[in-house]
């Protein structure tokens, strides 16, 4: 069985991610999207349980995924979950530097789990989760960046408290 990990810090997780999982799906027998805590990022928009719950919410309606949490190396976890891949989305020229460079790390750490990149089409290339906080920030309308499964009001709701 091909299992391969999307590691990411979905915060929160948006239509790009939604497309590179779903093209992660037609390569791999089951995909697990792994919302780790990135120390460069801080804390985040939303916490971590949240953060879950969201892209729970976004593939409710997809087979074979996997939705956890978790920290440390990502290599380390896919040991721990058995998965011979990580999946890493593209958008732009800037991405692909910034990934090239993790993916070595990751390849001296374990020689044995593969990166591999997915780019997103023209269509989702300018969706971050960076604009899409920006966005809710800002009390804008961010249901046109969101998978549709996902609420987000309820979890702005939630922060809020």
């Amino acid at each position: 069985m091909k299992v391969a990990v999307f590691p990411g810090s979905f915060d929160p997780f948006t239509l790009g991610h939604l497309e590179v999982l779903k093209s992660a799906l037609k390569i791999f027998d089951k995909v697990i999207v792994a919302v780790g805590h990135n120390s460069t990022k801080g804390g985040g928009f939303f916490p971590t349980d949240i953060k879950v719950q969201i892209a729970r919410d976004a593939v409710s309606d997809l087979e074979n995924v996997e939705v956890c949490s978790f920290s440390g190396l990502t290599v380390d976890f896919c040991v721990e979950k058995g998965a011979k891949f990580i999946i890493r989305g593209m958008r732009t020229t800037t991405d692909f530097e910034l990934e090239r460079a993790i993916s070595q790390a990751n390849k001296r750490m374990r020689p044995s789990i593969l990166t591999v990149f997915i780019p997103s089409s023209h269509e989702y290339s300018f969706i971050s989760s960076t604009v899409v906080r920006d966005v809710l920030i800002n009390g804008g309308k961010a249901t046109d960046f969101i998978p549709k499964n996902v609420d987000i009001a309820k979890y702005l709701k939630m922060i809020q408290q």
